[in-house]
């Protein structure tokens, strides 16, 4: 069943994947960081909605919780702050590239799970592939302030994918996702303040703002969540990397953009990393239900 759980992720992936193209249709003036805090909230309420009447507190995880809301939402600032100093190309590389490796570590040294072979050729694999895929993606601008921020920004990912993983295994994952989503919106209230919000009002706001909270935020991360069941952290990060593969063949395919050959060579290595992984938690899946048999 480990295929299904890793599906899940891939699907969450996909739905990241149309944030680009979503937040194309926004008004324009809209500052990316407003986006991130009101995604957030909206995230958070839609889920908050789905498990009325689920959420128990006795025994509920506090501190995994308050760590899990506090990394989902320094990621907002970290990357947007990043891309604006650095560019979308290098912020965008550093910050998802980094992710895999920093939670391959993260699980390495706190959980002492070393990750397997195949995780280290398909994460290399799907990194070099979006850093081919973002050649000629915006400027570069060399920035050390926005490269530490895309660092965090990735750090922050993967620290809530390998806290997230901890808490779905203890509780269930709605309710888990609900708390956290509406705790880390929460935290990012004062930026709802700093920003211009009247383009909420609008028709196309509204439902710019709607789509990326309740579909690209909050059934998106109920589906990685679920992944992070039986999918360890570092593998679900790397998978995560179908997110830039998805935006870039719908700016394609649907806004008309163009890739170079060395762009295409990169959606090639993306696409044959996750596929690698992929198939890799389908072989462990089959072994383990052989030894299941055996015993």
């Amino acid at each position: 069943m480990r295929i299904q759980y890793a599906l899940f992720i891939l699907m969450a992936a996909m739905l990241w994947g149309t944030t680009g193209t979503i937040q194309a249709l926004a008004p324009e003036g809209v500052h990316p960081i407003a986006i991130g805090a009101v995604r957030l909230a909206i995230g958070g309420l839609f889920l908050l909605l789905l498990s009325l009447g689920k959420i128990h507190w006795k025994g509920w995880p506090l501190k995994g919780t308050v760590a899990a809301a506090l990394c989902m939402a320094l990621y907002q600032p970290f990357f947007f702050s990043a891309v604006s100093m650095t560019g979308i190309a290098i912020g965008t590389v550093i910050a998802i590239g980094s992710a895999p490796v920093i939670a391959g570590l993260l699980e390495w040294g706190i959980k002492r799970k070393v990750p397997q072979a195949s995780w280290w050729v398909s994460t290399a694999m799907a990194i070099a592939g979006c850093i081919l895929l973002f050649t000629n993606r915006g400027s570069v601008v060399a920035d050390p302030r926005g490269i530490l921020l895309a660092l965090g920004a990735g750090a922050s990912f993967a620290g809530y994918t390998m806290i997230s993983g901890t808490l779905v295994n203890r509780r269930e994952t709605l309710p888990v996702v609900a708390v956290v989503f509406m705790l880390g919106a929460f935290f990012l209230t004062p930026f709802l303040f700093l920003y211009d919000l009247s383009w909420l009002m609008e028709v196309r706001g509204a439902g710019v703002a709607l789509h990326l909270g309740v579909v690209a935020t909050g059934l998106a991360y109920l589906l990685f969540a679920r992944g992070l069941v039986k999918v360890p952290a570092s593998t679900a990060v790397t998978l995560s990397l179908a997110e830039p593969l998805t935006a870039t063949m719908l700016g394609v395919f649907l806004i008309g953009e163009s890739l170079d050959a060395l762009s295409w060579l990169g959606v090639g290595l993306l696409f044959l990393g996750i596929m690698l992984l992929v198939g890799k938690k389908g072989v462990d899946s089959d072994k383990d239900k052989r030894q299941m048999r055996s015993a």
